[in-house]
């Protein structure tokens, strides 16, 4: 469950770091099927009703949930964006899915206070409710224009590899073959 950066704004889909996930997972005799429920443009508040029903009818082990960096471009309320953030979390839980939450960093649009504020709440909900955390998503690539596309918020197809590998310390542990 993720915004433009996991539904691949701008990439060809078969370029993204999902697709990449899934032919790693193939590669490594994982059994996993992915199933991207991502939407750019897509907040916590717009993903949180649309949880319940996709871990109902997909009913996943693992729950990724890369989501925030819309809220954040957006200014909303840190409460808002945490309490909605936890409460996918706790569904992801209670639907028998392993929660993997990734963290994102903003711009510092709104004041040093408040992006940093954004950036500790992914720590907080996965300490709060014993989650594993990728800290920073876009690491190593965010601030290389060789890897962002013109618009300088989406990586590009080179991109897209840093992405899943960045990801991947993270989610390793969680599988199972």
């Amino acid at each position: 469950m993720g915004d433009s950066l996991s539904a691949g704004y701008g990439v060809n889909v078969d370029a993204t770091w999902v697709a990449l996930l899934q032919r790693r997972l193939a590669d490594q005799g994982y059994g996993y099927r992915l199933v991207n429920a991502s939407i750019s443009g897509e907040t916590t508040g717009g993903a949180r009703p649309r949880l319940p029903r996709a871990l109902q009818l997909h009913k996943p082990a693992i729950a990724i949930i890369e989501l925030g960096g819309n809220d954040g471009l957006r200014g909303l309320p840190i409460r808002q964006v945490k309490d909605n953030l936890e409460a996918m979390v706790a569904q992801s839980q209670a639907a028998g899915a392993q929660p993997l939450l990734v963290g994102m960093r903003i711009p510092p649009n709104y004041g040093p206070a408040y992006a940093e504020q954004f950036h500790d709440m992914y720590a907080e909900v996965g300490k709060k409710l014993g989650v594993p955390v990728l800290d920073f998503f876009l690491e190593g690539v965010a601030l290389n224009d060789k890897l962002m596309q013109a618009d300088g918020i989406h990586p590009n197809a080179a991109g897209q590899p840093l992405l899943l590998d960045a990801l991947w310390p993270v989610l390793e542990p969680l599988l199972k073959k």
